[in-house]
């Protein structure tokens, strides 16, 4: 079963960690220095919320799915989209190694499916670049193929 996924970044995470809390009416899952997530139920949902990226607002959507038969359904879905795919297979980002694939929507809002495979002590396991917010999500259209990014994310 998919989980819906949503990436925020935020400017005062405190403040939003308290804001989130009493909104889900439930404590976060992980809650790091510059990260915070909650996996709810009811919905089921995988809202994250950071202090990584320039601009509080939303980074990206997506689906995270519970296996790899899921994921592979998604990525087929996401290829008859007719728009390029980032595919980055195994990364980290967002205390998680995960596999996942990357699409932009024609506004220009980026769309991760992942599965989970394990979760990490560190954001991140590759350097930091520059341009990275919160995650490796595409920005902008169109998303050029082939991309490798050299940071990863949820």
């Amino acid at each position: 079963m998919k989980r819906f996924h949503v990436h925020l970044h935020v400017a005062d995470l405190s403040a939003s960690i308290a804001f989130y809390t009493r909104l889900f009416g439930a404590e976060p899952a992980r809650v790091e220095t510059d990260y915070a997530k909650w996996m709810l139920e009811d919905p089921r949902i995988n809202f994250a919320i950071s202090t990584r990226g320039a601009t509080p607002g939303l980074d990206h959507l997506g689906f995270q799915t519970d296996d790899a038969a899921e994921l592979e359904a998604l990525k087929a879905r996401a290829a008859t989209a007719q728009l390029p795919m980032q595919d980055e297979g195994e990364t980290t980002c967002c205390y998680a190694r995960s596999d996942k694939h990357w699409i932009v929507d024609p506004q220009g809002i980026a769309w991760e499916h992942f599965h989970t495979l394990q979760d990490i002590p560190v954001f991140n396991e590759k350097p930091a670049s520059t341009e990275a917010g919160a995650c490796c999500a595409p920005r902008g259209k169109p998303l050029s193929i082939p991309v490798k990014s050299t940071t990863s994310c949820c």
